[in-house]
């Protein structure tokens, strides 16, 4: 399982008189994959002539640069394609390939693959290409070429890696061939690019905004009895934010009175907001009158009196207060706001009130809103000069420390730097951000605009996020910390954007939106529809993407948007996890779409294939990608993508505390990649069953998991590969604690539900642990690790969620298999009905894990000899699980309890649980005539194959006892993984993994391990471990600490560490050990490192 995976790129590139080139990277050894292109000669014979114009040539070639600056090339294999009909391509013939093959024959060279890290640059990739026509590539120009991807209307960016655009990562985790074009800059497509006439063309912000499907439209107050001049000038005043000076409020009194036009309706107070109308009843008013900085109050806010309202053109409500802030102008910081909110104070003796409910409430905050104090620009250039030469100063006091817009501004020109993919990835924080800027003309807006110019994807990724927070925007779910200005604030923006994008483009995006609508609706038909409509309507749906409605989906695009990030932490330091990334956006309030991912299936649908009790199996998985991986190759394959995404899901989930874990949103591919689905729960946000947490592990993972890492129900070396995948993982997002703690604190003005404030951040601190150190938090996952696989609840929760789903399904079929390992389903009219049934013995079996198996005696009527068949305690539970789901329990005997102290396979328990069943079955068969007679009790009795091998007990072939080869005598063998590091004047010496134990007996061991520093006369330095049980490779990850202990002092010490198999009834059996001297190690810095495992004389 090497992590190192070569990238295979190919390059098909146009040059001059339609050239397509290879590329050599110079250094000294490449294996290369040619197609060349043969054209036949005029002997050629004319039948061959007929059905194949070209033979193609696929060939690996081993290039080996010499000293002399010349390629020597070996021909390492060679396969022949025919392509009917291909049209025959001007081809570059290249001089080293065409001098090597030009005895057999002559041929074009077509295009090249090539090896190359995914660290080289894209614009080195041009260079190194463009070498081969270009003898100075100094009279080339570079940027004027650009590597296009094939087939797609995508072209990677020169000056970043080839590994940091997404295409290229997606080829990596799937496999698939880079496949890329040389291109001119100038001879790509156009089509949503800015033409000359957009240019020229007027720009006015609130022109295209019509295009943007809004949850609420805007309609002006209508009063019947008011004049339609009064009205008039009332519409004027509304267009302007209702603002009404009183020259106007004295000219409408003087027009009422001249007309003598009679009283309006009893007063109202409309609060306007961006996008609607609300209307209330309240009896009195006040303001909260804050002032913020960076988001947050200086002081305590300051209330107003409270006053009612009084009806001029508009109902008004008036202060004339005079508001003073506790606080010297000089000491407010330069980006201070005003903030003033409005409250309502429900009339108590309303008798109309549209809700009964609101005289018991409170005062209700009707809208908010800020201004900044100062402004921004009149800092002079010796202030800011000042600040930037005392900023070290600053650092030291805390209170002085505060934004800036010169500050944002710098940070970012360093965002600048990013490419396109990786700024796609930090854009719902960054569009975020825009609010707390002073003004709209800031660097980040023109920042986001100006790469939208530039870039298409980013463009769209924009124009999304505008619309997801404005289609958010209503009075009761504000989508920007409960202020209005700040929705007027994004729809400014949006309006830029679309005039910025060009006629092309905006026509697209006009498209898009017409198209997002009909697929909403169409949804929410289906959603409302029957069931059997609904699998006609879903046939109209695309089968990569899945629209959703009713569900907020702007919590799932967070999600994914941390673990995405997480992916490409981990990429840059060189772990690929294999993380399935998918698609996830927001279209409107309470819907979106939800991108498929191919050839996958949830837990729970290849769990219940082995029955309703699937989830407490530990082979279901394993099986299933072995129905789909049959090679061995492909299931070892398959089966280390698991130990690679398994490790990543784990690791993400925890820190992100994705809840609501049940088997129907985990997933898992064909190919042997798990991911997760549906972020409904997070942020330690658990879902409850009354007062109790359904979910109790820290992450999901189970023992049928384990079985897919281990390869079998024995701990192996490969669980060891995924618990260290996990710290490794782990401890490399706690190196960016900061970046995913800013991340989601930008994110807590946004409206979602589980992230409002500090207190949810709180849970993503507390599980990164930034303050411990690697091999502290390498423990602590490790416990994490164990706590998981060993909770019941997981897989008792996966069961639950099981026969919920089989309540609403149903049970299967006639013509589908009732109990898993049925091929069909039986009645008692074909078999024939059971006189009697009793389990007469137990055998062991070993399929390939040792198991024991109940041997059933029935007897038929009509049948004089008895028929035997054989069933697992599993099947039994699976059995009586079914039976529960068609009756009520009084009517069904009581089933054994499958929980068990210790070991489960072995012979006690085996004649334990067969007393158990015997009585099971016996009541079974006494029960009610529609209990014994139903089609589940008669397909668990038919013979299937395996029952068929024999006719009776005394014949059965037994499988004898095959335990594992016992070694010899006093045999060890082994290795032992050690952490040896120093500081502070302590020794810390961290127990890993131990691997390929052997015990004298043959058995599976319980080791621990104990250490000693030597020389120790009165052994006061002993330190161990825990027990590990029943394996020959334990994973530890403990820490064992020697404190007080000087450089000089260690060196002339010795540790002796020794593996030791704990024994109940028998003195604990020594298993190996190593003396290490600690002369021998740099104390300066970590050492981890495999030790073998020898006889040294135990202490």
């Amino acid at each position: 399982m090497n992590q190192k995976r070569s990238t295979v790129v190919h390059i098909v590139g146009p040059l001059p008189n339609g050239t397509l080139i290879p590329c050599f990277p110079q250094s000294q050894h490449y294996h290369m994959k040619c197609l060349v292109i043969v054209r036949f000669k005029a002997s050629i014979s004319p039948s061959l002539a007929k059905w194949c114009v070209v033979l193609a040539a696929s060939f690996y070639i081993f290039v080996q640069h010499q000293a002399d600056n010349t390629f020597r090339m070996v021909l390492n294999s060679f396969k022949w394609t025919i392509y009917p009909k291909m049209k025959i391509l001007s081809a570059f013939t290249h001089p080293h390939l065409h001098s090597f093959l030009s005895p057999w024959m002559p041929f074009s060279f077509m295009f090249s693959v090539f090896l190359c890290p995914v660290s080289s640059p894209v614009d080195l990739l041009i260079m190194q290409a463009l070498c081969w026509v270009h003898d100075d590539l100094n009279q080339v120009d570079l940027s004027s070429y650009v590597l296009k991807v094939c087939g797609q209307e995508e072209v990677l960016q020169n000056k970043h890696s080839l590994g940091s655009h997404e295409y290229v990562q997606n080829c990596r985790k799937w496999e698939t061939e880079i496949k890329l074009q040389l291109l001119f800059l100038s001879t790509m497509r156009r089509d949503l690019a800015r033409t000359a006439e957009d240019d020229i063309s007027p720009i006015v912000l609130e022109k295209y905004l019509g295009l943007v499907e809004r949850p609420f439209k805007e309609s002006s107050t209508q009063y019947k009895t008011v004049d339609n001049v009064v009205q008039s000038v009332k519409n004027l005043c509304c267009a302007l934010d209702e603002v009404e000076t009183p020259a106007i409020s004295d000219a409408i009194k003087k027009l009422k009175r001249s007309v003598n036009l009679p009283r309006t309706r009893s007063p109202e107070v409309s609060i306007y907001s961006n996008l609607s109308f609300l209307f209330f009843s309240f009896e009195k008013y006040y303001l909260m009158c804050a002032l913020t900085h960076n988001n947050r109050n200086l002081f305590k806010p300051v209330q107003s009196k409270k006053v009612g309202t009084y009806k001029s053109f508009f109902y008004h409500i008036k202060w004339d207060e005079l508001i003073n802030f506790p606080i010297s102008v000089a000491l407010l910081p330069l980006e201070a706001m005003l903030s003033l909110s409005l409250y309502g104070v429900l009339n108590q003796n309303a008798n109309n009130s549209p809700d009964s409910n609101k005289q018991r409430k409170g005062p209700e905050l009707l809208g908010k809103v800020s201004m900044p104090l100062f402004d921004f620009r009149r800092l002079s250039r010796a202030d800011k000069q000042l600040l930037w030469d005392q900023r070290y100063y600053c650092r030291d006091y805390q209170h002085s420390l505060f934004a800036d817009t010169e500050v944002r501004k710098v940070a970012v020109s360093w965002i600048e730097s990013s490419s396109d993919d990786e700024l796609a990835d930090y854009l719902p924080q960054l569009v975020q951000a825009v609010k707390f800027e002073c003004h709209l003309n800031n660097a980040l807006v023109i920042f986001l605009l100006s790469r939208a110019l530039g870039n298409v994807n980013i463009a769209h990724y924009l124009y999304c996020q505008f619309i997801k927070i404005l289609n958010h925007y209503s009075f009761n779910n504000l989508d920007a910390v409960q202020d209005p200005a700040f929705g007027q604030r994004y729809d400014r923006i949006l309006g830029v954007l679309l005039c910025l994008c060009g006629t092309g483009l905006r026509t697209e995006l006009e498209k898009q939106t017409r198209l997002v609508q009909l697929l909403g609706a169409l949804a929410e038909k289906v959603r409302q529809a029957s069931s059997s409509t609904r699998q006609v309507s879903h046939g109209c749906l695309s089968v990569l993407t899945v629209i959703q409605v009713g569900e907020d989906l702007r919590q799932d695009m967070l999600a994914l948007q941390m673990i995405r990030i997480m992916d490409r932490i981990w990429l840059q330091e060189g772990l690929d996890l294999r993380i399935v990334n998918f698609k996830c956006i927001s279209t409107g309030k309470d819907k979106g779409m939800v991108e498929l991912v191919p050839s996958s299936e949830t837990l729970r649908k290849i769990q219940v294939e082995n029955g309703v009790t699937g989830s407490f199996k530990d082979k279901p998985l394993a099986e299933w990608l072995r129905k789909y991986n049959p090679a061995e190759d492909e299931y070892e394959k398959a089966s280390e993508n698991f130990i690679y995404t398994c490790a990543g899901c784990c690791v993400a989930t925890y820190i992100l505390g994705i809840c609501d874990r049940h088997n129907d949103n985990i997933m898992l591919r064909s190919t042997g990649h798990m991911f997760h689905i549906d972020f409904g729960k997070f942020l330690g946000h658990a879902q409850m069953i009354g007062s109790f947490k359904r979910d109790r592990a820290p992450f999901v993972l189970t023992s049928d998991m384990a079985y897919v890492i281990n390869g079998g129900e024995r701990p192996t070396s490969r669980f060891q590969l995924f618990v260290d995948l996990c710290s490794q993982a782990y401890n490399l997002i706690r190196k960016h604690s900061n970046l995913f703690l800013n991340l989601l604190s930008l994110m807590t003005q946004s409206g979602l539900p589980e992230l409002t404030g500090v207190q949810d951040l709180k849970y993503v601190y507390d599980a990164l642990q930034p303050q411990t150190t690697d091999a502290e938090a390498t423990i602590f996952f490790t416990r994490l690790i164990e706590s998981s696989l060993g909770s019941v609840a997981t897989k008792f929760n996966f069961f639950i969620h099981n026969l919920a789903q089989l309540r609403f399904s149903g049970l299967p079929s006639n013509d589908e298999p009732i109990l898993s390992f049925a091929p069909r389903t039986y009645t008692m009219k074909q078999d024939g009905r059971i006189r009697d049934a009793s389990v007469f013995s137990f055998q062991k079996r070993y399929n390939p894990d040792k198991h024991y198996t109940y041997v059933i005696r029935i007897l038929r009527e009509g049948q004089n000899e008895p028929q035997f068949v054989f069933r697992t305690f599993d099947e039994f539970q699976e059995l009586h699980n079914k039976l529960t789901i068609l009756f009520p329990l009084w009517k069904l005997p009581g089933f054994p309890s499958k929980m068990v102290l210790g070991r489960t396979h072995i012979k006690d328990v085996a004649s334990k649980r067969k007393v158990e069943l015997s009585s099971y079955v016996h009541n079974l068969m006494r029960s009610s005539t529609e209990v014994t007679q139903c089609d589940i009790i008669y397909t668990f009795f038919h013979p299937i194959a395996r029952d068929d091998k024999t006719e009776g007990v005394e014949g059965l072939s037994k499988t004898p006892d095959m335990p594992p080869v016992s070694p010899t005598t006093g045999r060890v063998e082994g290795e032992v993984k050690l952490s040896v590091s120093y500081r502070n004047s302590t020794l810390f010496i961290m127990v890993m993994h131990i691997k390929d134990l052997i015990s004298n007996d043959g058995a599976d061991p319980n080791p621990y391990v104990k250490t000693y520093l030597l020389p120790d006369p009165h052994k006061t330095s002993k330190r161990k471990t825990k027990i590990a049980r029943k394996t020959r490779n334990p994973t530890f990850n403990e820490m064992l600490v020697y404190s007080g202990y000087s450089k000089e002092t260690l060196k002339q010490r010795e540790l002796q560490l020794s593996v030791l198999s704990a024994e109940s009834l028998r003195e604990n059996c020594y298993l190996g050990g190593i003396t290490l001297s600690l002369k021998d190690f740099d104390l300066s810095r970590e050492t981890v490192k495999w030790y073998k495992l020898t006889t040294v004389p135990y202490f």
